[in-house]
């Protein structure tokens, strides 16, 4: 590979770093957005509407890095395989998708009815250990260690029953729907949460149907497209490698809650300038343009030290940008029984935030707002009380408090005023100026 073909794999890696950022921090930020018109669209009875925010809230979970396996599947079996042209790919695709449909509407409609989110599924350390394994398996496939291909025994009994075409894509659209439900949490606990307080039944299954449809857009385009990108080669034996350099820094991300925290959580400019450099060695030296496949063994170790920079220095840019800005922060208790008293003594108001470590817009809220000087200025007359609700922290206790509101899924803030009366609640990441304007509407005694 000649220096300018290198500069630009180079480019293109920062690119996709970038994106992948971009889609971290922004997510929860995007669709927390949808909220409000949402609830807007519902009380004005305009449900046609509130379907297409629905669906646009679709397309932009599909835009988490969380998602990113999928398209790989898509582009593997689908239009790289078994497609033998755009319309049959489109065919394939759209089976793929209908399949995703029909898992997320029933899920999403038991979830609704017994009190459960898919995002809270993420407290629980054997489901984060578990996502962790399957992108790792992902990666390996990406790199080469095995072919991604669904099991023979279970091929053979798609072919008895019509041959792995359209039955066998919607079967592996049931499947893969598993995969992303982790990064609906966000959405689905507003959907679940007016489902279960409405009891529209009807128009709660229409919206997980249409939130499902607008998530699988993407892997629509890619499946139905696909055909046409090249079937072998450099440049796809690169594509891969970045995809799989993607997948094992997602690896990390899910365990990082299970993990000593070895990195601060403060965002400190050593940590960002570290990472970058880390990342930016890890390219050079071969992460994406050199393969495991060459029959030189220090090239294939020069690919392995590579892909292991690469992936480290990612996950350290990650979480610098996931980490809370230096300066003055909220002054939290952590018990919610406590906090009361102390409102009730004092004659203070009462500000109650439920958190984890798994909830993206939990994290946007301590990065944005919690972080605000004037937010924290303001919080100083209250009695501030956090419920942390990450793995390794949830007890019954802590389940017990958050029954107590009637709320599903996180984020969950809560004010009250001096009399114990709550005021305002918020179930997504809320702007600092409007937080504070909540804030300041509430009097002290």
């Amino acid at each position: 590979m000649n220096r300018q073909s290198l500069v630009r794999l180079c480019w293109g890696s920062v690119v996709f770093l970038g994106a992948l950022l971009l889609s971290q921090t922004a997510n929860a930020d995007a669709l927390g957005d949808l909220e409000s018109p949402f609830q807007s669209a519902l009380q004005e009875g305009s449900l046609a509407l509130a379907l297409g925010l629905v669906f646009l809230a679709g397309i932009g979970t599909s835009l988490t890095p969380c998602v990113y396996p999928m398209i790989a599947i898509t582009v593997s079996i689908f239009g790289a395989r078994q497609a033998k042209s755009k319309a049959e790919g489109a065919k394939l695709s759209a089976m793929f998708v209908l399949g995703m449909a029909t898992l997320f509407t029933p899920l999403g409609m038991v979830a609704a009815l017994t009190g459960g989110v898919f995002g809270a599924a993420l407290a629980n350390p054997y489901v984060l250990a578990g996502l962790a394994l399957v992108f790792i398996a992902f990666a390996a496939s990406m790199f080469g260690a095995f072919e991604m291909n669904l099991p023979m025994a279970f091929r053979n009994k798609l072919a008895t029953a019509g041959g792995v075409g359209p039955k066998g894509a919607f079967v592996l659209g049931l499947v893969s729907a598993l995969v992303a439900a982790p990064c609906t949490g966000p959405v689905l606990t507003v959907l679940l949460t007016w489902v279960s307080t409405s009891k529209n039944i009807a128009f709660g299954a229409a919206s997980l149907f249409v939130y499902a449809l607008g998530l699988g857009v993407l892997f629509f385009l890619v499946g139905t497209f696909a055909i046409g990108l090249p079937k072998s080669g450099k440049w796809l034996e690169a594509v891969k490698s970045t995809f799989g350099t993607v997948m094992l820094v997602m690896a990390l991300y899910y365990l990082k809650a299970l993990l000593p925290d070895v990195l601060p959580a403060e965002r400190q400019t050593a940590v960002l300038v570290g990472g970058m450099v880390i990342f930016a060695v890890g390219i050079a030296l071969g992460a994406i343009h050199l393969s495991f496949h060459s029959p030189s063994w220090p090239v294939r170790v020069r690919k392995g030290i590579g892909v292991f920079a690469a992936v480290m220095g990612a996950f350290a840019v990650i979480t610098w940008m996931q980490g809370v800005p230096s300066g003055a922060k909220i002054a939290w208790v952590e018990d919610l029984q406590e906090a009361r008293a102390l409102a009730q003594a004092q004659g203070k108001p009462l500000l109650v935030d439920f958190g984890a470590s798994w909830c993206g817009a939990c994290g946007e809220l301590d990065r944005h707002t919690f972080s605000d000087p004037r937010v924290v200025s303001a919080s100083q007359r209250f009695i501030a009380v956090r419920v942390d609700l990450s793995p390794g922290e949830v007890t019954p206790e802590k389940k017990a408090w958050l029954a107590e509101y009637a709320q599903k899924g996180l984020p969950l803030i809560v004010i009250h005023n001096p009399a114990g009366a709550e005021v305002k609640r918020f179930t997504a990441f809320v702007e600092p100026d409007d937080f504070l304007a909540s804030l300041s509407a509430v009097s002290s005694l």
